[in-house]
C-alpha cells in the first residue's frame, strides 16, 4: 500500500528531493519537522516522502481521531495517540523514551502545532531532539514547485532562538498550500535578536 501511495503522488506530478546518502543513516534515528503545515494534504504528501525513504516514522495525532475504522489505519501508518487538550500529556517524555528504546525510529513533528498561522513554533520538537540526543531533519512540501523532501540535518546547539533562525532560513522559499496560514517573516521576527 505504501508503494501504491508513492506511485499515486508521483502520478499527480510530485517529485521527491532525497537527501545525500551520508544523511540517510541519520534519518533513521532523528526528529523530522514538517513545515509549513497549513493543510491536511501536508500530512498525506509528507507520509509519501517518509515511506519513500523507508523510515520507521512515528507521529502524534489527537486521540479524537482514533475511532473505528480509522484507528487501524493510523496505527499502521505510525500514529501515536495524544491528548491535545491536556497540557500534561507527556508528549516529549513519550517521544524521548521511544527514541531511547529504538535506534531505528523517527518522530515526525509539525512544529506549528496547528494549520492556522502562528508567530512561533512550539518547542516540543526541539526538546525531544535535545533530550534524546538525536538530530533534527528539516522536511518540506513545496506546492509551488511540486517538490517534497528532506533538507538539512542539524544538531541542536542549545541556543533555541539561533537554531530557529537557521531552520526558518531554510523554509524561506518553501511555498505552502494555504498562503494565509504561513508568514515566514512573522516567524523570523519572533526569534530575531534584533526584534
Amino acid at each position: 500500500m505504501k508503494k501504491l501511495w508513492i506511485g499515486i503522488v508521483r502520478l499527480f506530478g510530485w517529485k521527491f528531493d532525497l537527501p545525500p546518502a551520508d544523511d540517510w543513516k541519520r534519518l533513521h534515528h532523528c526528529v523530522i519537522i514538517e513545515a509549513p503545515h497549513t493543510s491536511i494534504y501536508d500530512f498525506l504528501l509528507g507520509g509519501a516522502c517518509v515511506w519513500k525513504l523507508g523510515l520507521n516514522g512515528r507521529f502524534f495525532i489527537k486521540k479524537e481521531f482514533f475511532v473505528f475504522p480509522l484507528r487501524h489505519f493510523l496505527r499502521w501508518s505510525g500514529a501515536v495517540s495524544i491528548d491535545r487538550g491536556n497540557s500534561s500529556n507527556h508528549m516529549v517524555d513519550t517521544a524521548v523514551k521511544a527514541l531511547a528504546e529504538n535506534n531505528d525510529m523517527t518522530f515526525i513533528i509539525t512544529p506549528e502545532g496547528t494549520r492556522k498561522q502562528v508567530k512561533r513554533f512550539k518547542r516540543g520538537f526541539y526538546e525531544i531532539a535535545t533530550q534524546a540526543g538525536v538530530p533534527i531533519a528539516l522536511s518540506y512540501v513545496n506546492y509551488k514547485t511540486r517538490h517534497m523532501g528532506i533538507g538539512p540535518v542539524i544538531e541542536p546547539s542549545g541556543d533555541f532562538d539561533a537554531d530557529m533562525m537557521r531552520i526558518l532560513d531554510f523554509y524561506t522559499n518553501v511555498s505552502p498550500r494555504n498562503e494565509k496560514g504561513w508568514d515566514i517573516n512573522l516567524l523570523k521576527k519572533t526569534y530575531s535578536k534584533e526584534k
